[in-house]
């Protein structure tokens, strides 16, 4: 046996040192969309209350709430509750399991046996002992098991992290919406009683004699088609004020949501850091981390299972046939056992086991180095974003300058008589389709900070443990 123990001593020598997996990381060191002078990019990263640069009291307010009752952030703070008390049941076999026993049996033999009623007999036994049993973890198993287990319960904590950033994105992605409906909602009703009282000046026209019947026709259709778009704007400003409802937690009857306008949304600034900042920055890439931690710590346990194993148990207490010399010295008893279990032949089920927790491994080594670069793809694809859809409005907004301009010079000319309907009905179109346009362009935009904001992890402080392991 000791034997035995000598020629594994140099297996278990490897274990210690592990075989942990090297990501290999190709970390740049600027975002291709970003600032390239450190300084800079360093200057506005997201703060934890990075909702509030919007400068809107309500959307603070949904936040907040979000943060408070969504059901989803609920859930992950029960996962984290089962993983705590789970990294205390694989914490278990690390201390001694002791356990009380007390015993008291009365027994009578049987008279034909003892040749009659004479040979019978009755005896009484009384026991109280203590027994406890101890796994000594030489190999280490028990503490990679524990390992595994805490790193699960922090891998739990970044996950509730990655719960609550995502529904305060969608907290605020869907009150934009709620307000670019309202906004839409506005220009189409603005353009409808702005069509309607060209449409009655050409009726007007018509019974003077200088319009024809197509013109009266066409505008008509104008004004049909813009009524015609506005159910689908209701039904969107409907739709998203019930999807902030499930995000608070509240079914929609009970909830009111005010909106007002895009025009009154600041737009703040935020600039990525540096790409080696972002690790540490996103709670997304943070829990691939730790599941590869986990991982590494699973591999290791199961490697120490194919080792032998150690256990002590011992027992001590009294017995007694009667129970007033139960406590005395001569009723005391104790027993002290050592034993060793060397796995031989399981049907391959501890090689099976090691070789799933290595493809475990493999498998969460390729999710963690996939997890970094999608963070980096997120922040550029995002700052593209910002930087496009800023341009687009600035541009969409002279267009709209330019058409109401055109739109109100063709007003009075067809007033003077100077310019036929056919150039005003264009240029009215034209106009009407540029204010939605903007709209839609603004509420672009605002989602692409939040975006951004997104990809870089804002609104969460890197406080659980780190997990150097899986580095």
């Amino acid at each position: 046996m000791l034997q035995g123990i000598c020629l594994t001593l140099p297996l278990g020598g490897c274990f210690l040192n592990g075989d942990k997996p090297d990501p290999a990381l190709d970390i740049p060191n600027a975002y291709l969309a970003g600032p390239k002078n450190p300084a800079v990019a360093q200057a506005a990263l997201p703060t934890l209350d990075w909702w509030r640069g919007f400068r809107s009291k309500e959307l603070t307010e949904i936040i907040d709430e979000a943060r408070a009752a969504n059901l989803d952030i609920a859930a992950a703070v029960a996962q984290i509750e089962q993983a705590d008390a789970q990294s205390r049941i694989a914490g278990a076999p690390l201390l001694p399991a002791v356990g009380l026993t007390g015993d008291a049996t009365r027994a009578r033999s049987s008279q034909s046996l003892g040749g009659g009623a004479g040979g019978a007999s009755e005896s009484n036994k009384l026991s109280a002992s203590l027994t406890a049993s101890y796994e000594i973890d030489f190999w280490g198993k028990n503490r990679a098991a524990l390992r595994a287990a805490e790193e699960s319960a922090v891998a739990s904590r970044y996950n509730r992290e990655v719960v609550s950033l995502a529904t305060v994105a969608s907290a605020a992605n869907t009150y934009f919406q709620v307000l670019a409906a309202q906004d839409r909602l506005r220009i189409a009703r603005e353009n409808v009683a702005s069509a309607t009282r060209i449409l009655n000046l050409i009726k007007q026209q018509f019974s003077a004699g200088t319009a024809s019947d197509l013109n009266v026709a066409q505008q008509e259709s104008l004004v049909n088609s813009q009524r015609a778009s506005i159910p689908p704007l209701v039904q969107t400003l409907r739709q998203s004020e019930a999807v902030l409802a499930l995000l608070l937690a509240r079914p929609p009857e009970r909830v009111a949501i005010r909106g007002g306008s895009m025009r009154g949304i600041a737009i703040p600034r935020v600039t990525p850091g540096l790409p080696s900042e972002l690790i540490a920055q996103r709670p997304d890439i943070r829990l691939a981390e730790a599941q590869l931690a986990s991982a590494n710590a699973n591999v290791y346990n199961a490697r120490a299972q194919l080792l032998p194993s150690i256990t002590l148990t011992g027992e001590g207490g009294y017995q007694s046939a009667i129970l007033k010399t139960l406590l005395r010295p001569e009723s005391a008893f104790y027993t002290l056992t050592a034993g060793l279990t060397q796995p031989i032949f399981e049907g391959g089920k501890l090689l099976g086991n090691l070789d799933l927790q290595k493809g475990l491994q493999d498998q969460l080594l390729q999710n963690y180095r996939k997890a970094v670069i999608s963070g980096f793809t997120d922040v550029d694809k995002a700052l593209i974003a910002v930087r496009e859809t800023a341009l687009a409005e600035r541009l969409q907004r002279e267009v709209v300058n330019s058409s109401q301009r055109a739109f109100d010079l063709s007003d009075q000319q067809l007033r003077a008589g100077t310019v036929n309907l056919i150039t005003l009905l264009q240029v009215q179109q034209t106009l009407f389709q540029a204010q939605d346009a903007l709209a839609q362009a603004r509420l672009a935009r605002l989602q692409a900070i939040v975006s951004l904001y997104q990809a870089l992890g804002g609104g969460w402080l890197p406080k659980p443990a780190e997990t150097a392991d899986a580095r």
